[in-house]
């Protein structure tokens, strides 16, 4: 897929649903699209966390993670990301190292700290289950490196003796662990663990350079990772002309538009449905300009380029797309097309 000029590829997904989609339609159609991403080359697959969103179906990454890893061979598989806050850190090691151990070498444990979602829905989660204090950040993150390993993790009581922890009973291989994070906090966090870091750069491009920046002169190595490892996370809408690619970024700037006016949510329109709404309400029409901005949006050589040229603006060899186009009226609910086209482009 890739010649030397140009970074690796890989995808994130958060599994959009569409108007008259039900989410086993959108399951399946993510999954035929990380198939798809498998065969193509694409270097990883990762999936979201996000809750209480009628246009998101990403909402338990673990379970999506081992249905893709179930349905490709060759790509590695993994979170961007489980949203620490909202679990277990014990939970989150068992997890990852019982998928592990379903793909071993191909699993990918990407961690954030913000909660993916509002504040009734972080109480929720908290009611429902064990989950961890994001004040405690740091030391969950410990937490997970040691009990993901073969060796485990030694709790030690105040009154004396120790208690030995495994997220598996015997582990030959770990997942590989990442940071996420769009702030400074969590690029430091990366940088005095050694572990290799994620900048959300398709959520927000705010503070990117200085986040690398950060990242990269603060580095501790550790005995996972002796340098700086980083890459970066775009989105992306790539078709055959440049009015099918604008057409099909439209539902996505809308349902963005939705989200920075904290206006109701919504399924994810189709392309149709986006033109006849915003020829009337202009929703989108303020973000457009500044979405194509930090968008890939355009033909497969377009877009390419402009992937190689951030890229290398960044000094990264890896840029994970997140494939935000929509879909058609009448097209087969449990397929993606636009999305796959859009890594076929990509990888032409």
């Amino acid at each position: 897929m890739n010649d030397a000029s140009r970074p690796a590829l890989s995808v994130l997904d958060l599994v959009p649903v569409r108007t008259g989609q039900t989410s086993a339609q959108a399951i399946a159609a993510s999954l035929t699209v990380a198939q798809r991403a498998d065969e193509l080359g694409y270097r990883r697959y990762w999936f979201a966390e996000h809750h209480n969103m009628p246009a998101v179906a990403s909402t338990t990454p673990p379970v999506l993670i081992a249905a893709a890893a179930a349905r490709t061979s060759r790509i590695r598989v993994g979170s961007g990301g489980v949203m620490l806050p909202n679990h277990s850190p014990l939970v989150v090691a068992e997890q990852f190292a019982a998928l592990e151990a379903i793909a071993p070498g191909r699993v990918d444990l990407g961690i954030g700290r913000a909660p993916g979602s509002d504040p009734v829905i972080t109480q929720l989660l908290r009611q429902s289950g064990t989950t961890s204090d994001v004040d405690r950040f740091p030391d969950n993150v410990r937490d997970i490196l040691a009990l993901v390993t073969g060796d485990g993790a030694t709790v030690r009581f105040t009154s004396g003796g120790t208690y030995d922890v495994h997220a598996t009973p015997a582990a030959t291989t770990t997942p590989d662990v990442w940071l996420l994070g769009s702030s400074d906090y969590s690029a430091q966090l990366a940088a005095a663990l050694g572990l290799p870091y994620v900048f959300a750069n398709h959520f927000s491009g705010e503070g990117l350079d200085r986040a690398l920046g950060l990242y990269r002169d603060q580095f501790r190595p550790s005995e996972t990772l002796d340098a700086p490892r980083t890459f970066l996370t775009a989105n992306a809408v790539v078709a055959d002309s440049e009015a099918e690619a604008e057409a099909l970024m439209l539902p996505q700037a809308r349902m963005m538009a939705r989200l920075r006016g904290n206006r109701p949510l919504i399924a994810l329109e189709t392309v149709e449905e986006a033109a006849a709404a915003e020829a009337s309400d202009h929703l989108a029409a303020p973000l457009l300009d500044a979405l194509r901005s930090r968008w890939f949006v355009g033909t497969g050589p377009e877009a390419q380029a402009a992937l190689a040229a951030f890229a290398a603006q960044h000094g990264v060899d890896e840029v994970m797309v997140s494939p935000v186009s929509a879909a058609h009226d009448g097209e087969q609910p449990d397929a993606a097309p636009a999305r796959i086209r859009t890594l076929e482009l990509l990888a032409a």
